[in-house]
């Protein structure tokens, strides 16, 4: 024999080889899906009982109904009246003043105010000091003891 005569046999052996590993593969996927149960169970009569009840779901009388498509006329309407909202809602942002127009003394006093008059959590009144304080304690909490003198 040739080395390409030897090539195309061994080709052939090996493609050989592969399908009938892949159908012994396939032939053992078709019986891991076989539906085997203990038939000696106190639930088996259950079970097959309900499978026999649900063996016709889902029915398309179980399905809901689709709903009529819209008229034109109807989807105007709708459309109008999305626009008629829409520039009612644009009016009143128009009507906003989005910028301060006024005094920033004025301004800031009032937003000061304001937040003054805002309750605030004990825990967010710490003031910074206190708050290195406590960092601190627990930096000289994890701080190793000195060595022990073994002599």
């Amino acid at each position: 024999m040739t080395a390409g005569e030897m090539n195309a046999l061994f080709r052939k052996n090996a493609a050989l080889c592969v399908v009938l590993a892949g159908a012994g593969l396939l032939s053992a996927c078709g019986t891991a899906f076989s539906p085997k149960g203990d038939l000696s169970s106190p639930l088996a009569p259950q079970v097959q009982a309900l499978v026999d009840a649900n063996r016709a779901y889902p029915r398309w009388e179980d399905f809901p109904k689709a709903e009529p498509v819209p008229e034109p006329v109807q989807i105007a309407v709708q459309v109008n009246t999305l626009r008629v909202s829409g520039g009612a809602l644009a009016g009143e942002a128009a009507r906003i003043d989005w910028q301060t127009t006024g005094d920033p003394a004025t301004f800031v006093a009032d937003v000061q105010a304001r937040v003054a008059a805002t309750p605030v959590a004990p825990a967010s009144a710490e003031t910074l000091a206190e708050i290195e304080a406590r960092m601190q304690a627990a930096r000289e909490r994890g701080r190793a003891p000195p060595p022990i003198n073994r002599r």
